[in-house]
């Protein structure tokens, strides 16, 4: 668009020159200082357009992500007690306000090991390692301050909840690793903004951007429980445990 305003105005400048009369020029002027201050406003919107959606897209997927980081530790801590990942969204709500982990004490000790026979015992001290349950701590703990009850609505995004699924996937030969991913579109997101831009987002493949239609965490592909957003978003998190 602001090639073409500046082709329009080449051409409207050699046709004045070439045609108009010089007790006309006068509103020619006119007309080419509109024209300028049009297209300064243009190319100012033009550099500016990204500069704005990358900015105000940073802050709706930082939104977002903290509640995927939420749903990632709640799967993680059901997994730990439970063996397996959950879909069940209310169920893990429920998990976090009631469930408790063990809290295991490992410790060495030397036992006596016969390494003979029943008949002819040779025994022998050899280290092992023993774990001991010690006590229980409530999960709830560790989402303290964390809204935990809203992690499902996906921020500024009305009636829209992250899509959760469960599943398996075969490590090696007879070996099935439980595996989940929860995940939202980019278009729900970035909804009102510009259109064009928001395509160029959902093809987003570059390594400080969220790759392709969706902001997620873990996979049903491969076996994770990270997400698909650049380290860049993960900088409050490194902070507040450096403090």
């Amino acid at each position: 668009m602001i090639i073409a305003a500046i082709i329009v105005a080449f051409v409207l400048a050699y046709l004045i020159v070439k045609y108009l009369p010089l007790k006309l020029r006068w509103i020619a002027s006119l007309v080419f200082l509109a024209l300028t201050a049009l297209l300064v406003v243009m190319i100012y919107d033009g550099v500016m357009k990204p500069i704005n959606f990358d900015k105000k897209k940073k802050v709706k997927y930082a939104k977002v992500i903290e509640n995927l980081k939420i749903i990632r530790d709640a799967e993680i801590a059901y997994k730990q007690v439970n063996g397996v990942y959950t879909q069940d969204k209310a169920l893990l709500i429920r998990f976090i306000d009631t469930a408790q982990r063990a809290l295991i004490e490992t410790r060495d000790t030397v036992v006596k090991v016969n390494k003979g026979s029943k008949w002819q015992p040779v025994m022998v001290d050899v280290e092992k390692r023993v774990k001991d349950t010690i006590g229980y701590e409530p999960i709830l703990k560790d989402f303290k301050d964390r809204d935990y009850k809203e992690m499902f609505k996906v921020p500024g995004v009305d009636g829209k909840e992250f899509d959760l699924e469960v599943s398996t996937i075969e490590k090696i030969a007879g070996l099935l690793v439980p595996v989940f991913e929860a995940r939202t579109e980019k278009s729900g997101i970035l909804k009102g903004m510009d259109i064009s831009l928001v395509k160029a987002e959902k093809e987003a493949i570059a390594a400080d951007q969220i790759k392709g239609e969706y902001v997620s965490v873990g996979s049903l592909n491969e076996i994770t429980t990270g997400g698909n957003w650049p380290p860049s978003y993960d900088k409050q998190d490194r902070d507040k445990k450096d403090n």
